[in-house]
């Protein structure tokens, strides 16, 4: 069941006065990668994640703790503009925190920060392309699919224009709009291969900031749809048979790899991906076996290959990219449900691996 939010009755409580009052929604990452808010009200306006306090939650309810020690801490890390409060009115990325101050097992922002600090100065930028499917909770199928029986099969529905091709328009162009005003670094959306399929593209983000924005611009996407009464899913396998999976391609460069001649280090980081294949594979997303099957525009999960323009590879470099001699990478292996801490963390990781 959905409840689909009355707009004009919540702008007449939206529009009262907050006499200087701030709200604050802090959001989280769960047990199950999965995202939490709660909010907070606060008397100044904050400027930066830095301003806020800490706060704390009950982890036995969100997988992150027992009943008997049940105080998880949260710290404030990434600001961003509250597009559904609106005003001075804030949300904010958090990271999990144990009550002696040391990490949560489910915080793998504090080891990604570490690792882009290490190598702040190889400048690594991230585009990441989360793909994503709407559900219909009344039907429990894919938005826009018949009660009974399939679509027509793929092949009119990426970038699609027109109706019976394109399933949930207005909540893409809403999250869209949410993301630019919330000061998200969102450079595109599209319609995908599969019917009520989408896909936006976070990015170039440096360093830790990537992480921060894709998972402020899911957090956007949930309370979009919920609006619209409509569910979403980033499982890499959201409907079984030939139905194209969902990933969350990420590209990647340091400065090297953007300068003059930069192919060689792009194959040179390649190379020492190649050899933690495995590695890579355990932190790309649970399920990701159902995607990665060498069918559907994907390599192969138990084998690792990579090549120019090849969309069924592990690794792909971009046609202009090879042209060029410099630019950046596309790992297509991280399924749509990644933290992309774990993954952008591993690739800078790799890349900067000791030579064996």
């Amino acid at each position: 069941m959905a409840v689909v939010s009355n707009a004009k009755i919540l702008q007449k409580y939206l529009s009262l006065e907050q006499h200087g009052s701030v709200q604050v929604e802090y959001v989280w990452i769960d047990g199950f990668n999965q995202l939490r808010s709660k909010t907070k009200t606060v008397t100044k306006v904050p400027q930066s994640a830095a301003d806020l306090s800490e706060w704390n939650f009950d982890g036995s309810s969100t997988g992150q703790a027992e009943g008997h020690d049940s105080d998880v801490l949260i710290q404030p890390v990434a600001l961003f503009a509250d597009p559904f409060r609106g005003g001075d009115n804030k949300f904010v990325i958090c990271e999990t925190f144990n009550p002696d101050g040391t990490p949560h097992k489910t915080n793998f922002r504090h080891a990604c920060k570490k690792i882009m600090e290490t190598h702040a100065e190889a400048k690594p930028w991230f585009g990441i392309e989360q793909e994503y499917m709407l559900f219909d909770p009344e039907t429990e199928k894919p938005y826009g699919w018949p009660k009974h029986g399939y679509p027509e099969a793929q092949g009119k529905y990426y970038c699609g224009v027109g109706a019976g091709k394109i399933f949930g328009r207005d909540i893409v162009e809403a999250h869209y709009r949410a993301c630019l005003y919330a000061g998200i670094n969102i450079s595109g959306v599209n319609a995908e291969v599969a019917p009520g399929q989408f896909e936006y593209q976070v990015g170039p983000c440096e360093g830790i900031e990537a992480g921060d924005h894709l998972w402020a611009a899911r957090y956007l996407l949930e309370r979009v749809a919920e609006d619209f009464g409509i569910a979403v899913t980033i499982h890499p396998k959201p409907v079984k048979g030939d139905w194209n999976g969902a990933g969350c391609h990420t590209n990647f460069s340091t400065l090297e790899m953007r300068e003059e001649n930069g192919i060689v280090a792009i194959e040179k980081a390649i190379k020492k991906m190649s050899q933690r294949h495995m590695e890579h594979i355990a932190v790309y997303g649970e399920d990701n076996d159902q995607r990665l099957t060498g069918k559907h525009e994907t390599g192969h999960i138990g084998t690792f290959n990579y090549g120019v323009a090849n969309r069924g590879a592990s690794i792909r470099i971009p046609r202009h990219v090879g042209k060029e001699g410099k630019g950046y990478l596309e790992d297509r292996r991280p399924a749509s449900n990644i933290d992309p801490y774990r993954v952008t963390g591993i690739i800078v990781e790799s890349t900067f691996y000791p030579d064996a």
